[in-house]
C-alpha cells in the first residue's frame, strides 16, 4: 500500500485536530476541498491553447508566407480556374480513350469498306477530345440543392429514357426526388 503524501505543516496540523476530535464527515470533507484545491486551485499551471497543440500532435507556427499561400489556394478564382483546367484535361483523355475504343472513328459512310488513315482517325480522336474536353470543363460555381437536383433528374431521365417516356419521366422524378433528401440529409 502506498503511503501517503505529506501536507504542508498549516493543513497538516488542521487535519490532525480533526482526526482526534473524531469529526470523520469533516475530515472528508477537507480532504475533498484539498483535492479541489491542488486540481483547480491557484498552483494550477495554465497551459497554453494553442489550437494546434490542442489537436493532438503539435503543430509548427505558420508563417506568414505560408498563409498568403493558404489564402490563396481557398479562394473561389483558384478553385474554379483548377476545376476548369482539370476537367478539361480529363475530358481530354476520356474523349481520346473513348474514340481509341470506338470502332466508328475515321469511317467514311459514303465508302464503308476503306480502311481509314492513322492521320484521319488522329484527327477524330483529337475532334472528340476537344470536344470531352470543353464539355468537362464548364464549372458552375454553387454549390447547393439545385445542383443535385437537376443532375439527378438528368441522370434518372437518360437512364429512364431508355425504356420509354414514362420511364424517363419517372426516372428523373424519382432520382430527383433521391438527390433533394441526399441533400437535405447532409446539410
Amino acid at each position: 500500500m502506498a503511503a501517503p503524501t505529506e501536507l504542508p505543516a498549516a493543513q497538516g496540523s488542521r487535519v490532525e485536530e480533526l482526526v482526534q476530535s473524531d469529526l470523520v464527515p469533516e475530515l472528508q470533507s477537507l480532504q475533498y476541498s484539498l483535492v479541489l484545491e491542488h486540481l483547480l486551485g491557484d498552483r494550477r499551471p495554465v497551459k497554453d491553447l494553442n489550437p494546434a497543440v490542442m489537436a493532438g500532435l503539435p503543430v509548427p507556427y505558420k508563417t506568414d508566407e505560408q498563409k498568403m499561400v493558404e489564402r490563396a489556394m481557398e479562394s473561389c478564382g483558384f478553385k474554379a480556374t483548377l476545376a476548369c483546367v482539370g476537367g478539361f484535361v480529363l475530358g481530354g483523355a476520356f474523349g481520346v480513350f473513348t474514340a481509341g475504343i470506338d470502332t466508328n472513328v475515321g469511317f467514311d459512310p459514303k465508302d464503308p469498306m476503306r480502311t481509314p488513315t492513322a492521320r484521319e482517325v488522329l484527327k477524330d480522336m483529337g475532334q472528340r477530345g476537344m470536344s470531352y474536353a470543353k464539355n468537362f470543363a464548364i464549372y458552375r460555381g454553387k454549390s447547393d440543392w439545385k445542383n443535385a437536383v437537376y443532375s439527378g433528374c438528368v441522370t434518372g431521365g437518360a437512364i429512364g429514357f431508355r425504356a420509354g417516356l414514362k420511364a424517363g419521366v419517372l426516372g428523373c422524378g424519382g432520382f430527383a426526388a433521391f438527390s433533394a433528401a441526399i441533400e437535405y440529409y447532409l446539410r
